[in-house]
């Protein structure tokens, strides 16, 4: 068994909460919060690349489930934002268009054509694995910012409403995950991720020491804001639960 560490596997369990009961919530409440629900959903499914790996699950060998999970995470982020633009209009105009059904055939479609193109292509290898990596990692970090503005019109247009703290919540979770997403991509913008370290080590370069205590504090907040991103979504969640009951 690959080693894992207590900082994953702690934000593994965080959004495995976090994503069950966001699915439940999607399930069991009105459409206008299917896609943001969904979305979060994903991410659980993208994070749970993490435990494979270090399970050794003979899938893990093929880099095409690994380019896979990284689009999974892409595609969560692109869904909430989509949900919280739904939920602006919805809060404005009381209109709102489609099903649940919609939403969830929608999803999996972009997921098996996601697939499909992966497996269409050559296999990645590490270069490519992490220019995917970062292409996921900035579209959360410039969705998070998007999302906390819309959230910002949605709590002026509810304000007065009983759930308008709960849209007070998931700023902070949006908060917590651009940190999280943001100090990775950080990293690998300066070439201090684990990835880029695994490629020149295959090149036999040895990397330079310098800055390790910049390196070192981004690493200490993507595992902080990590860890507080699932901590705070799964909250998030159950706080509506009660809300909506």
């Amino acid at each position: 068994m690959a080693d894992i560490s207590t900082v994953d596997l702690v934000q593994i369990i965080f959004w495995f909460l976090a994503g069950c009961v966001s699915f439940y919530f999607s399930i069991d409440n009105a459409r206008v919060w299917t896609s943001i629900s969904m979305g979060f959903f994903l991410i659980f499914l993208s994070q749970l690349y993490v435990v494979e790996k270090a399970l050794d699950a003979p899938w893990t060998a093929y880099t095409q489930l690994e380019a896979i999970h990284y689009i999974i995470g892409t595609v969560a982020i692109m869904v909430m934002t989509h949900g919280f633009q739904e939920y602006y209009i919805f809060s404005r105009t009381l209109e709102l268009g489609g099903s649940k059904h919609v939403v969830y055939l929608s999803i999996l479609g972009i997921l098996v054509g996601s697939v499909v193109f992966v497996f269409a292509n050559p296999e990645p290898q590490y270069p490519v694995l992490r220019n995917i990596a970062m292409i996921e990692n900035s579209t959360w970090v410039f969705l998070s910012l998007v999302n906390i503005d819309i959230i910002r019109k949605i709590y002026l247009q509810i304000r007065d409403s009983v759930i308008a703290n709960g849209f007070i919540a998931f700023g902070v979770v949006f908060i917590t995950i651009f940190l999280w997403k943001g100090s990775e991509l950080y990293l690998q913008v300066y070439n201090w991720d684990y990835d880029w370290q695994i490629i020149m080590q295959n090149l036999g370069v040895t990397l330079p020491e310098q800055f390790m205590g910049r390196r070192q504090f981004s690493l200490m907040v993507h595992d902080a804001a990590g860890l507080a991103s699932g901590l705070t979504a799964g909250g998030t969640f159950l706080y509506l639960l009660r809300l909506l009951r």
